[in-house]
């Protein structure tokens, strides 16, 4: 594939360390039968180890020059490139399950995590390579100044684990911050336990909008301080103080009484 000049409205920084792709593709384990979706393959460092391993690839990329260079190289019969924007694609017009894999541009990394929730009752898996700050965000457990919206948001939808730290100079260009990969696992859809997720979503935002108050002043107008104590959660805590459970919980008391809290598009 010809030199490409990385281009920075795209986010783009290539993966070029070899023993880091090798790790990569082993913590995948891609399998013959999977239906594999890589998005942002760039210049092609996991596009071509992955193609070798599964029956027929699919790669979302954005960059036109990039998507058609990466038509030229592989044959279309075992990958299928999507020249266009990840966050606009259509998930849901491919095979059923699938297995995401992306080396994600850090400018739009944590919209595209949200865009792709409400297909994770057909996603397998998910390994991305994101900002580091972004996946300790991801895991992070309650009660850890990481813990916030994007935290609960997530937990709530997926298993999440740090698999791989990357150095910037995996990277070229190199980025100025460490990244690492994270492995997303959907949870069943029965044990998710939310009677609406838009409540939930807008509970969560609420609690974090205000997260230096208490509950109690955070929540003032959703939830009382008897509603809380009813739940079993101390007002006088903050909201990073609750587990994703408390706010299954509280989200579901809001929306038995038919509370219609202010709804809010930032989730992140």
């Amino acid at each position: 594939m010809p030199i490409h000049r990385p281009r920075r409205r795209f986010g783009q920084h290539f993966l070029t360390d070899r023993s880091v792709v090798e790790r990569i593709v082993a913590a995948i384990a891609p399998q013959p039968d999977d239906v594999v979706v890589e998005i942002g393959p760039g210049r092609g460092a996991l596009t071509g180890p992955l193609a070798g391993r599964v029956g027929h690839l699919h790669v979302i990329e954005i960059d036109r020059d990039l998507a058609r260079a990466l038509a030229e190289r592989f044959p279309a019969e075992r990958v299928t490139v999507h020249a266009g924007d990840a966050l606009a694609f259509e998930y849901g017009h491919l095979p059923q399950p699938l297995r995401l894999v992306g080396n994600l541009p850090y400018n739009i990394s944590t919209p595209l995590l949200f865009a792709l929730t409400p297909y994770a009752d057909r996603i397998v898996d998910a390994h991305f390579m994101l900002q580091l700050e972004v996946v300790e965000r991801m895991v992070a457990p309650p009660s850890t100044p990481a813990y916030g919206r994007l935290s609960v948001m997530l937990q709530y939808r997926f298993a999440m684990e740090r698999v791989l730290r990357v150095p910037p100079g995996a990277f070229s260009p190199p980025p100025k911050v460490e990244s690492a990969l994270v492995r997303m696992i959907p949870r069943p859809v029965g044990a998710l336990g939310a009677r609406d997720a838009a409540t939930l979503a807008a509970v969560v935002t609420a609690a974090f909008t205000k997260r230096r108050k208490t509950l109690r002043n955070a929540l003032a107008g959703l939830a009382g301080a008897e509603e809380l104590a009813r739940l079993g959660i101390d007002a006088g805590l903050r909201p990073e103080n609750l587990a994703v459970a408390d706010y299954v919980a509280l989200a579901n008391a809001v929306a038995a009484r038919g509370a219609q809290p202010r709804s809010t598009s930032s989730i992140l």
